[in-house]
């Protein structure tokens, strides 16, 4: 299934997925789509760099396959879908691309778009139906700095980084190790608990990999594939 679209959403959250995760850019006339890299190459039938692109342009691609079309997914849609899930609750995960030429401007818009939906400000983080993160210490400052009750994730795959005075110095509620970080520095986990944060870790597909991070608790795994992840917690 394409990623970030619709229909690949849709499949996550049909298989038990509890979150959902993406990565946002904004386009040159300052929309929020959903595109994991500064191109589009890779993931459409089109060329071109996101943020030199206005949204009708970028529109214009196929995100899907050729059997399967799917349109550019802005993050509003993302949005309306995780809180239409009605099955159970589910938290979306927003990851903002840096380093952008927009720089703050997307930490902004993120925001807005949480008030807009009126998840901006939860009573508290464990409530939040929304979670930001990004390898951009900075970006996880204005968040904090602007929506203290949204948890955020700072992201990396240093632990001397993130197991240092990183996290603290921008209010992050979580670390992000990726999956090899946490197999080469399994106390991590640990050392965030320590210092009251909670630990997500990407991308955990292996059973091996799984089973680690149940062991260490780790809060929140990112996954391709929630449904088979999910039997192997349970198991």
């Amino acid at each position: 299934m394409p990623e970030h679209t619709l229909a690949a959403y849709e499949l996550a959250l049909e298989e038990g997925a509890d979150g959902l995760e993406c990565d946002v850019r904004l386009t040159r006339d300052g929309h929020l789509v959903c595109v994991h890299d500064r191109t589009v190459d890779r993931t459409s039938t089109g060329t071109g760099v996101v943020s030199e692109m206005t949204l009708e342009e970028l529109t214009e691609f196929n995100y899907g396959t050729e059997e399967e079309p799917a349109e550019l997914l802005e993050l509003s849609a993302l949005i309306a879908l995780t809180l239409d899930w009605t099955a159970r609750p589910v938290k979306l995960f927003i990851e903002t691309k840096h380093p952008v030429r927009f720089g703050g401007l997307v930490e902004s818009k993120v925001l807005a778009e949480l008030q807009r939906f009126g998840i901006a400000a939860p009573p508290s983080a464990d409530h939040s139906r929304a979670v930001v993160m990004s390898f951009s210490a900075g970006a996880v400052w204005r968040i904090r700095r602007s929506a203290p009750m949204l948890p955020t994730v700072l992201l990396g795959e240093s632990a001397r980084y993130l197991g240092g005075g990183a996290a603290t110095t921008v209010g992050a509620t979580a670390v992000g190790p990726s999956v090899k970080t946490l197999h080469e520095h399994p106390d991590i986990v640990d050392k965030a608990a320590a210092a009251g944060r909670a630990t997500y870790c990407w991308t955990v597909d292996n059973r091996s990999d799984v089973e680690l991070c149940r062991e260490l608790g780790v809060s929140w795994v990112a996954t391709n594939h929630p449904g088979r992840t999910k039997k192997w917690l349970a198991s």
